[in-house]
């Protein structure tokens, strides 16, 4: 009898490896930053060759502009769990999980916009427009969690969360005392709370 994996269509098994090499490419950047990871490391991560990287990905920059939007897009999939699962207390328990220390020490894991958005900083041309459509996706969807009429203020609001976790986090993961790092993170959401104002159930 033909086993399952061999009955696949070749298409499909492309489709799985390419799939599984964006997430290693998204792991190894948001732990070790653009310049701290090459093709190679990549590719071993993901179990592949490097020649395999390049037919796959094409090149380090095509791998991280794929890394961006998946983990970007990871946020876009998971922010409105938040506000389902928690109603009007969404964003304290958001603010909980993104400053916690779980989040805070796990690099490879955590979350795209803080890893990444230092990366994306000291990019230009294509990449810059990605981010700043998922971002502004991102600050959508934070906006139906937020109580008032004006659309504009809710923006202002969402952008200044935003801004408040992920440099909080950095931060915070910058500092190498954990008593320091657990005052940020303290000092971070209460910000971040009061930036966001009255919240609703989105």
């Amino acid at each position: 009898m033909t086993d399952t994996a061999e009955k696949r269509p070749t298409g499909t098994k492309k489709q799985e490896t390419r799939k599984r090499m964006i997430a290693a490419a998204d792991r190894s950047f948001r732990c070790s930053g653009y310049a701290g990871i090459g093709v190679d490391g990549i590719a071993k991560a993901a179990g592949v060759t490097s020649g395999a990287f390049y037919a796959h990905l094409g090149s380090k920059d095509a791998a991280f502009e794929l890394a961006v939007g998946a983990g970007l897009d990871e946020v876009i999939e998971n922010l409105p769990k938040f506000q389902q699962e928690n109603g009007a207390a969404w964003m304290k328990v958001f603010a909980d999980y993104y400053l916690g220390q779980d989040h805070r020490d796990n690099l490879e894991c955590g979350c795209a916009m803080t890893s990444l958005t230092p990366e994306v900083a000291r990019m230009k041309g294509p990449l810059n427009a990605l981010y700043t459509s998922k971002m502004q996706t991102i600050v959508g969807l934070m906006v139906k969690g937020l109580a008032g009429c004006d659309q504009a203020e809710k923006e202002a609001r969402s952008w200044a969360v935003l801004s408040t976790l992920i440099g909080g986090l950095n931060v915070s993961r910058a500092v190498g005392n954990e008593a320091v790092a657990d005052q940020i993170a303290i000092s971070t959401k209460s910000a971040a709370l009061a930036a966001a104002g009255e919240t609703s159930a989105g």
